[in-house]
């Protein structure tokens, strides 16, 4: 049985810009670039509490994998679109993070996103969730990160 347990909803927003190499020949986002976009969200919400990948990495041995994602795509969004990568814990497991993420253009949810992300040792191994990221993450107020943008 799952030790999930529904978390208060901790949401975590990152601004971004639709750049040229993220789209096609029509200037519309190649739909896999939108899984790079939702790797930006979750990989900015870890840091903006401190959780910075690699020292996860380097000092426990721990890395995140997706596990299973399913992505429901509503609109294009287009070259020089602004947007914003929203992410939501839904659940936090002994080993997984259960995400909500929304990528909107305008308020308006364009793809929406459902991750389920595992923590695994060097090994590939499940490995539980490190105790002191399980209590940031469990945070109920959302983290106003700062602009983070890609440079060309």
């Amino acid at each position: 049985m799952s030790e999930m347990a529904p978390m208060p909803g901790m949401t975590h927003s990152m601004p971004m810009r639709v750049y040229y190499e993220d789209t096609d020949a029509a200037g519309i986002v190649y739909y896999a670039n939108y899984l790079k976009f939702a790797e930006r969200g979750r990989t900015e919400m870890m840091r903006s509490l401190g959780f910075a990948h690699s020292r996860i990495a380097e000092e426990t041995g721990i890395v995140f994998t997706v596990r299973r994602c399913s992505a429901d795509y509503r609109a294009a969004a287009r070259l020089d679109d602004a947007l914003t990568v929203e992410t939501r814990i839904a659940e936090i497991g002994a080993a997984t993070l259960s995400l909500d993420q929304q990528i909107r253009r305008n308020g308006e949810t364009i793809v929406a996103l459902d991750v389920l992300v595992a923590c695994v040792g060097r090994d590939s191994r499940p490995r539980r969730v490190p105790r002191s990221l399980r209590a940031a993450l469990m945070q109920p107020a959302p983290i106003k990160p700062p602009i983070v943008q890609k440079t060309p």
